[in-house]
């Protein structure tokens, strides 16, 4: 007891110290009609800056815009350290950041590669190219980080997934997905076109830098394997990171700093 009081109380301390900004925003969905909030994390020499790069981080199932502040904190230490903006998204409590078929107040897609780009673009000094964003997920956020950037290859430059749910089809009864998709039973071909692995056709040569990392003890790991089998059957560059781990912050904690350094050498190509 005394030893978790000793490292909570380090922690707060170091959170004190950093010199990163953390503000919470209220973005507007035009699509949804309605108000989302996000966590906005700013270097420190930002207001002097010209402009800096964009991670957008997704957050898993039940999560919401602060989860990554609250359970992975060296998000913010490592935005400092890699003088880039992370924006921390809301997904929705169980979006899966599709635009939903079956729910039109669920358009999750529209939202983060669209509006919340075109709202942060606004307001922030940020690189307004692929070359300087990038996208990245934890679970579900996994899901939506590969669904998302294959899709908008002209929006994200690179993305990244830990403990993705890539392939969504072994668990057609869980998470609320078929609240968004209609049963598995009754519409597989759906099913089928809105799981991120099978958006490996739409990959196009050069475009993106994809990192995929999830621990051998997942209830993913096997679709993660898959995903990583397939991409290179087609000849698709990703780094593949699997290792000893279960579905849970521990792992998450280890995962993000390797997924950020990833963003930021992705980052400093640009500028080359």
């Amino acid at each position: 007891m005394k030893h978790t009081t000793l490292l909570l109380l380090s922690l707060a301390l170091t959170l004190n110290l950093l010199a990163a900004k953390v503000d919470t925003v209220t973005t507007f969905s035009p699509s949804m009609n309605k108000n989302i909030k996000a966590v906005v994390i700013t270097p420190e020499g930002y207001d002097k800056a010209k402009e800096v790069p964009t991670l957008y981080l997704l957050h898993g199932w039940s999560g919401n815009y602060a989860s990554y502040v609250k359970d992975q904190p060296v998000c913010v230490n490592l935005a400092d350290s890699y003088q880039m903006m992370v924006v921390c998204v809301d997904g929705g409590y169980s979006s899966w950041y599709w635009d939903s078929p079956v729910d039109p107040t669920f358009k999750y897609e529209t939202y983060v590669a669209a509006e919340l780009i075109k709202w942060i673009d606004e307001r922030y000094k940020t690189i307004k190219s692929p070359a300087g964003r990038g996208i990245c997920g934890l679970s579900m956020g996994g899901h939506g980080a590969l669904y998302l950037a294959l899709r908008h290859q002209d929006v994200f430059g690179a993305a990244g997934s830990m403990s993705g749910g890539v392939d969504i089809r072994p668990f057609p009864n869980n998470w609320d997905m078929a609240k968004r998709l209609g049963k598995y039973s009754e519409q597989p071909n759906r099913w089928n076109e809105y799981t991120a692995v099978n958006q490996l056709h739409l990959y196009t040569p050069k475009s993106l830098a994809i990192m995929v990392d999830c621990g051998t003890g997942d209830f993913f790991y096997t679709v993660n394997e898959n995903l990583h089998k397939k991409m290179l059957e087609l000849n698709i560059p990703h780094d593949y990171i699997s290792r000893p781990g279960k579905h849970n912050s521990e792992y998450w904690n280890v995962a993000l700093p390797h997924q950020m350094l990833f963003m930021s050498s992705f980052f400093e190509k640009g500028k080359k």
